[in-house]
C-alpha cells in the first residue's frame, strides 16, 4: 500500500471521529435518486386496487370497461395472474407473508387486501382506471378488535420462546411486602417513513431486475426468485437510496405485482404505494395489551416478575410483537415468568417496527417499575440499580458487557436527578405542573453472516462492495470509516457501494445488526487484502479484489447476552385544564459498544428518543370495528411528533468495551426508542399524581384523569 507514515498515523483513527455523510451532498442537491424517480425507457405504471370489504370473497372483477380506458395496458387479478410458490421458508428463516403473494385466489382476509393491479402508460391513467374498476364481493362476518381476554388468543410460535418460567411465581408474590399488578396498552402504530414504497421491475437480457426501496436486497432477491421459480443468479435487486424504513421495507405486494406486470408486458413497470395504501400494505406495529405483576421486598428488591403481552396478527400469517422479551433481559427475580401471546383477527399483518417488542414492552415494564418505586418509597433510579442481574435472568448466560448502571449514574448526574422532589404534583410553572421521569432501555446486539468485496484499485484508492442498505442511518459513512481504519488509509480514498444483490449476501438493515454485521465483513476483507498487498506489490489495471464471508467467525462466537443499554430521563409540563402535555427536555445516556461515527450515532439516538415522545403523546392508528379500515389513514389524521413537539433533547454514551468481541459495534438504530415513552409517562405521573397506563397520553385522557384524581392528591389510574 502506498500511504505515507504521516498520513497513516493521521487517518488510523477515522472510527470514532465525527464525519459528515459521504452521500450528503448528493441528497441535498437532488442528485441521489430514489426508487420511484429513476427513469426507464418505455416505463409503464401500475396502480393497486384494494378491497373495500373487511372479509369475504371476490365474486367478479369487471375488467372490460377498464381495458377500454385511455392508456390502460392490462389488469392483473386472481383470474389471470401467474401462480406463485409460497410453501417455503425464506432467507430470514420464516415463511413469507402471503400478503406479498398477490392475486392467488379469490379470498379477502382484511380491508385493504390487494385485489387487482391496473397498468397504464402514465400513473394518472393507471390511477383513474384503478378507481373505476368495479369489484363485487361476497362478504363474511369479521372480527377486528383486540381485547385482553380474547378467547382465541394462543401462545406465539415465533422465533423465540413464547413463554419462560423460573421459580414459583405465586409463592413469591404471596411472600412479597409490595405488589404491583396492572394492565398496560399500546395502540397500533404506523412506520410513517418519508419515502413511500416503490419498485420498478424489468427484464434485461434474461435477467429480472428490480429497482426498489428496501432494507435488504439479498433478502428480496431470494424471495422473488423463489416465488417466481427463477434461478437466483437471474435476479438482480438494487436499492441504492432509501428514504426511511423502520422495519417496513421488506417484500411487499408492490414488488411482486410489478414483476408480474413486467413479465406479462415485457416492458418496465413501476408500482408506487400511496400514503393511504401504506396503512394496509406496509405492515404496522400491532397494538398490545400487557399485564404486569411485580412482587418485592420493602426495599424494592424483586421477588417476583411476570410480564404477559398480547398482540394481534392476521388470519393469513402469524407475526409476533414480543413485548415481554425485554423483561427477560432487564431485571432478575426469584420467580420470573414471561409470555407472548397472539390472536388472529381480520386485519392486515403487522410487521417489524423500530425496536419490535422492546418499544411497547419497555413502556409496560418500566412504568410498572416506577409504580413499584413509588410504593416502596425508593428513588426510581436506585430501585433499578438494586435489581441489576449478574447473568441473563432467563438464559443464565453471562453478559458480554452490561453498563446500564453507568448510564443511570451519568444520566442522573447530568439531568440533575438528585434535586428531584419525589412527591408528585409539587412543582409548578404558572399554569403548568412539572414532573420528571426515568426509564431503562435494552436492545439486542446480534450479528448475521455477510460477505463483502474489497478492491485495491490501480490509482491507490479502494472500493468496497457490499449488499448493505442505508435507510437513513448513515451506514455508507460508517462503513467508509471502518474500511479506512482497517486499511490504514484516509476515508477520502475509500468508495463504498451498497444496495446491489450482485455484491453477494449480506444482512438486512434490521434488528440493529446491519452496521455490526457489515463492518465485520468489511474488516475481514481488509485484513485479507492487506496480506495480498505486500510492499512492492504492483496493482494491475483491474485492481486486486478479495471477498470475505463471516459465517464461520460469527458461528464461533461464545454464547452470551449481548445488548445495548440506555437510561432515559424526561421532564414534562402538564396543563390539567386543557390536557396539554409538553416535553421540555430529554436526556438519554447509552452503552452501545464502539461508536463508529458520533455525528450520525447521535442523530440515530435522538431520532429514537423523538419517536418515544411521539409514541407517548401522539401516535395512534384507530380502526373502525365495523369496516376494519382506518380513520384518517394519512399524515393529517395520524399524528407524529413535529418540530414544535421536540424539546431540548440530548443523547450521549458511556464507554462500553467488550474485550471478547472482534468488532465492538453493538448497533444504535433501535435502543434510542426503548424506554423513552415510559420516561415521559413516568414524568407525567410525577407532574400530576396520575398514572397513565394506556398510550398515547392524549389531552382527553389527561382531562378525564384529572377529574378522577382523589381530593387528597393521591394517585389515580388513567
Amino acid at each position: 500500500m502506498t500511504t505515507t507514515t504521516a498520513a497513516s498515523a493521521a487517518v488510523r483513527g477515522a472510527v470514532g471521529v465525527a464525519h459528515t455523510r459521504v452521500e450528503g451532498r448528493a441528497k441535498v442537491t437532488g442528485a441521489a435518486r430514489y426508487a420511484g424517480e429513476i427513469p426507464f425507457a418505455g416505463l409503464a405504471h401500475g396502480w393497486l386496487v384494494l378491497s373495500t370489504i373487511t372479509r369475504g370473497r371476490i365474486r367478479d372483477v369487471e375488467t372490460a370497461p377498464v381495458l377500454d380506458m385511455p392508456g390502460v395496458l392490462t389488469v392483473l387479478h386472481h383470474g389471470n395472474a401467474p401462480r406463485l410458490k409460497t410453501d417455503y421458508v425464506g432467507l430470514l428463516g420464516v415463511p413469507p407473508d402471503p400478503t406479498a403473494a398477490v392475486f392467488q385466489d379469490d379470498g379477502v382476509p382484511h380491508a385493504g387486501w390487494p385485489v387487482a393491479l391496473v397498468v397504464a402508460e402514465t400513473p394518472e391513467e393507471a390511477r383513474e382506471a384503478a378507481e373505476a374498476l368495479v369489484v363485487t364481493y361476497e362478504e363474511e362476518p369479521h372480527d377486528t378488535a383486540l381485547v385482553a381476554d380474547h378467547p382465541d388468543a394462543y401462545a406465539a410460535s415465533g422465533h423465540m420462546p413464547a413463554e419462560t418460567d423460573k421459580g414459583d411465581l405465586e409463592t413469591q408474590l404471596a411472600a412479597s411486602a409490595v405488589v404491583v399488578e396492572a394492565e398496560y396498552t399500546t395502540p397500533e402504530e404506523q412506520h410513517s417513513m418519508m419515502e413511500p414504497h416503490a419498485a420498478t421491475a424489468l427484464w434485461d437480457g434474461g435477467t429480472l431486475e428490480v429497482v426498489d426501496s428496501n432494507q435488504g436486497v439479498s433478502w428480496v432477491r431470494s424471495e422473488l426468485a423463489t416465488m417466481f421459480s427463477l434461478d437466483p443468479a437471474s435476479v438482480r435487486v438494487r436499492s441504492e437510496h432509501i428514504g426511511g424504513g423502520f422495519g417496513s421495507k421488506g417484500l411487499r405486494a408492490h414488488q411482486v405485482s410489478a414483476v408480474m406486470a413486467a413479465t406479462a408486458l415485457r416492458r418496465p413497470v413501476r408500482v408506487v404505494l400511496t400514503r393511504r395504501q401504506l396503512f394496509s400494505l406496509a405492515g404496522y406495529r400491532s397494538p398490545t395489551t400487557q399485564r404486569i405483576r411485580l412482587g418485592a421486598d420493602p426495599d424494592g428488591r424483586l421477588r417476583a416478575l411476570e410480564h404477559r403481552s398480547l398482540n394481534q396478527t392476521s388470519t393469513v400469517y402469524e407475526f409476533v410483537e414480543p413485548g415481554a422479551a425485554v423483561a427477560r433481559v432487564l431485571y432478575d427475580a426469584d420467580a420470573h415468568r414471561t409470555a407472548n401471546h397472539v390472536v388472529r383477527l381480520d386485519v392486515p399483518t403487522p410487521t417489524w417496527m423500530r425496536a419490535p417488542g422492546e418499544a411497547p414492552g419497555s413502556f409496560a415494564i418500566e412504568t410498572a417499575l416506577d409504580e413499584l418505586a413509588e410504593r416502596c418509597g425508593v428513588d426510581p433510579v436506585e430501585l433499578r440499580l438494586r435489581n441489576e442481574p449478574e447473568v441473563g435472568p432467563v438464559s443464565g448466560l453471562p453478559f458480554s458487557s452490561r453498563n446500564l448502571t453507568a448510564c443511570f449514574r451519568e444520566g442522573a448526574r447530568r439531568f440533575g436527578w438528585a434535586d428531584r422532589d419525589p412527591r408528585p404534583g409539587t412543582r409548578r410553572d404558572g399554569r403548568w405542573l412539572l414532573g420528571t421521569g426515568t426509564a431503562a432501555g435494552s436492545y439486542g446486539a446480534g450479528a448475521a453472516p455477510s460477505t463483502a468485496l474489497l478492491t485495491a484499485e490501480a490509482d491507490g484508492s479502494f472500493t468496497v462492495r457490499i449488499a448493505a442498505a442505508d435507510i437513513g442511518t448513515g451506514a455508507r459513512t460508517a462503513l467508509t470509516l471502518v474500511a479506512a481504519d482497517a486499511l490504514e488509509t484516509a476515508p477520502e480514498r475509500v468508495r463504498v457501494r451498497i444496495g446491489d444483490s450482485d455484491f453477494g449476501h449480506a444482512m438486512i438493515a434490521g434488528g440493529s445488526m446491519g452496521t455490526r454485521s457489515w463492518a465485520w465483513a468489511v474488516t475481514a476483507a481488509a485484513a485479507e487484502l492487506r496480506t495480498r498487498l505486500a510492499p512492492g506489490t504492483s496493482i494491475p489495471p483491474e485492481g486486486i479484489t478479495v471477498q470475505s464471508d463471516t459465517t464461520e467467525a460469527i458461528g464461533a462466537l461464545a454464547q452470551k447476552e449481548r445488548h445495548s443499554y440506555g437510561a432515559q430521563f424526561a421532564e414534562v409540563a402538564v396543563d390539567v385544564s386543557t390536557g396539554e402535555v409538553r416535553v421540555r427536555r430529554m436526556l438519554g445516556i447509552f452503552a452501545a459498544g464502539r461508536i463508529v461515527n458520533p455525528l450520525t450515532a447521535r442523530n440515530q439516538l435522538v431520532g429514537g428518543m423523538t419517536w418515544g415522545i411521539s409514541m407517548a403523546l401522539h401516535e395512534e392508528a384507530v380502526r373502525d370495528r365495523n369496516t376494519g379500515g382506518h380513520y384518517a389513514p394519512d399524515l393529517a389524521g395520524y399524528h407524529v411528533a413535529t418540530h414544535a413537539d421536540v424539546p431540548d433533547i440530548e443523547a450521549d454514551w458511556v464507554d462500553d468495551h467488550d474485550p471478547d468481541d472482534p468488532v465492538g459495534i453493538k448497533g444504535i438504530g433501535e435502543v434510542g426508542i426503548v424506554g423513552a415513552a415510559a420516561a415521559v409517562a413516568n414524568a407525567v405521573w410525577h407532574a400530576t399524581g396520575v398514572r397513565h397506563r394506556h398510550l398515547p397520553i392524549r389531552p382527553d385522557r389527561v382531562l378525564e384523569a384529572s377529574m378522577r384524581t382523589p381530593a387528597d392528591g393521591g394517585a389515580a389510574d388513567a
